[in-house]
């Protein structure tokens, strides 16, 4: 935790170069979570009877500050590390055609509605054997 404290007031970037588009989809996926928390935070206010100034005031503050710890965040050695070697390893996916997605994609659409009709039958057949159990039963007492 002290480490990242000392880390959070710092403006040096590690290894700015390497690992730059991991960092920045994590950066944007943490952004987009801070901002719905932000929005949610002003509705919060709003429903509260806060002024204009303070429900707009208090959740940039909030977004401003988590955003900067955020962006520090991924600038940890270790974090950033583990995001450079994430990087990597994506980089070396042998990624299908277009045309293999969409084989694959159709297989398994095909896969899960057979599966569900399949369940369906399982459910009809269960159900209609059970209500007629249920009846059987219920004429006997």
């Amino acid at each position: 935790m002290t480490a990242y404290l000392q880390e959070l007031f710092q403006l040096r970037l590690f290894k700015p170069k390497q690992g730059r588009h991991a960092r920045q989809a994590t950066l944007i996926a943490i952004g987009a979570v801070l901002a719905a928390g932000a929005y949610s935070l002003r509705n919060s206010l709003v429903a509260e009877g806060y002024g204009p100034s303070v429900a707009l005031g208090v959740p940039l503050a909030v977004l401003l500050v988590t955003g900067w710890a955020a962006f520090r965040l991924i600038q940890l050695p270790k974090f950033a590390e583990f995001l450079i070697a994430v990087e990597a390893e994506m980089n070396k996916v042998s990624w299908p055609t277009q045309s293999q997605l969409l084989k694959a994609s159709g297989v398994v659409i095909f896969v899960i509605f057979g599966l569900a009709m399949l369940l369906y039958l399982y459910d009809t057949i269960l159900n209609y054997l059970l209500s007629g159990l249920r009846d059987l039963v219920a004429t006997w007492f």
